[in-house]
């Protein structure tokens, strides 16, 4: 059995603080004092209720989210949501506009990665709107076909008024991220999206991989925001909502004009009304999630991890450059669309990919091999990835490099 924890440098279910998972052991024996573990709470007692709204404070607090927003938790992932956003974004459509025939109905998506892609996808399984591409960044790859970039402004191809907008913030698989700052050509292009009338956006963010890990850009401005905890806030089995309240229709009310009838479960209504407690919620991921964000408020919340994320990718990426000069690692993204959260590179040589795995894992780091579709090296640093272990992980590199570099020039 191991006596000393590695360092998880795994996609998800990632790694989380170790004073976060302490505290959540001494819980699963009694809970706030209640002498019961949180894994048998009932999440109707008064102190498990208090937890939550508690929880949604902090998010609401270090993101700043605004009152016309209901922050929600649910179960099933992203992946669920896939569906959710469609469901509940078509049936508000179908509200506003009871006359329009369903070819009529257009939902965009902007392509940049595997995940925005599986969600094209199910809103083409499910229908009740025609499916537009508003943006496929493949074709603007070095190889045609893959995702590697996000593309300049002029390329966005935005329907007029479509039912929803929909794009994934941070792509985990391919390693791409649109710019935090708004003036970059490779920020999302808020000022180009159509507005309906009286200026709502019908936008819809998957933030999965970078949620709190830096501010939401324009996040006012969302129709809906979802988050899977598994990346820097908690275990898996947590997914978080932030929902502009004029999406929170009558799911039947729709159904009856023609809109695809809802699961309960899957309506943002029936969450905001039950406070997320209209079935049994995931207490446990709630109750470590809690803990993850009040210990982030103590650090000092969204300054502080935006400050020390940015830090640990640009170590990671310079050490990538140092290796691509002198031939042993290939980025895999184009500038300035590097994710932060997730860095990806290749290792050149025959077998070096599977060296350089190997002697991270022989000195204590795991979780560096790219996601099975895609292969490489693919390195995320979310927020329970210290400082430290960023310094320990690019030391390897540096060293990776130097011997890879001279065992070629000696051969």
């Amino acid at each position: 059995m191991a006596t000393s924890r590695v360092v998880n440098f795994g996609a998800g279910p990632s790694a989380l603080p170790q004073s976060v998972l302490e505290k959540a052991a001494e819980a699963l024996l009694n809970f706030n004092d209640t002498g019961i573990g949180i894994a048998e709470i009932s999440h109707r007692s008064k102190e498990f209720v208090a937890f939550i709204s508690n929880l949604e404070s902090l998010i609401r607090t270090q993101l700043d989210v605004p009152p016309t927003h209901s922050i929600l938790f649910t179960q099933g992932g992203g992946t669920a949501q896939f569906s959710a956003v469609v469901l509940n974004l078509l049936a508000r459509h179908r509200l506003l506009h009871p006359d329009l025939p369903d070819d009529e109905r257009i939902v965009d998506y902007v392509l940049t990665g595997s995940w925005s892609k599986k969600a094209y996808e199910e809103a083409l399984r499910l229908g009740g709107a025609r499916a537009n591409v508003a943006l496929d960044a493949r074709r603007y790859s070095k190889d045609g076909a893959s995702f590697d970039n996000v593309p300049p402004h002029s390329e966005y191809a935005f329907s007029p008024a479509p039912a929803l907008i929909y794009y994934c913030e941070n792509e985990t698989v391919d390693g791409v991220q649109f710019a935090p700052d708004a003036a970059a050509p490779t920020a999302f292009p808020f000022a180009r999206l159509p507005r309906e009338r009286g200026g709502l956006l019908p936008l819809v963010a998957d933030h999965s991989s970078s949620f709190m890990s830096r501010p939401i850009p324009h996040l006012a401005e969302h129709a809906v925001i979802f988050a899977g905890a598994q990346k820097n806030i908690g275990p898996a089995g947590l997914t978080i909502l932030i929902v502009r309240q004029d999406c929170l229709v009558d799911v039947d009310a729709a159904a009856a004009l023609g809109a695809s009838p809802v699961p309960l479960s899957l309506s943002y209504k029936t969450l905001a009304e039950s406070k997320s407690l209209y079935n049994t919620p995931s207490v446990l991921p709630i109750y470590i999630a809690g803990l993850v964000l009040e210990r982030m408020q103590a650090l000092g919340g969204m300054p502080y991890f935006e400050t020390l994320n940015r830090r640990k990718a640009e170590k990671v990426y310079a050490a990538v450059r140092a290796g691509e000069e002198r031939g042993v690692f290939q980025g895999k993204v184009q500038p300035g669309a590097g994710s932060w959260m997730n860095v990806v590179f290749a290792v050149l040589g025959d077998g070096a990919e599977q060296r350089f795995v190997a002697g991270a894992e022989a000195m204590g780091m795991k979780g560096l091999k790219g996601h099975r579709s895609v292969g490489g090296i693919r390195v995320s640093l979310y927020n329970a990835v210290t400082e430290a272990d960023t310094d320990k992980l690019v030391a390897y590199m540096e060293t990776f490099v130097s011997e890879e570099a001279s065992a070629a020039a000696s051969s």
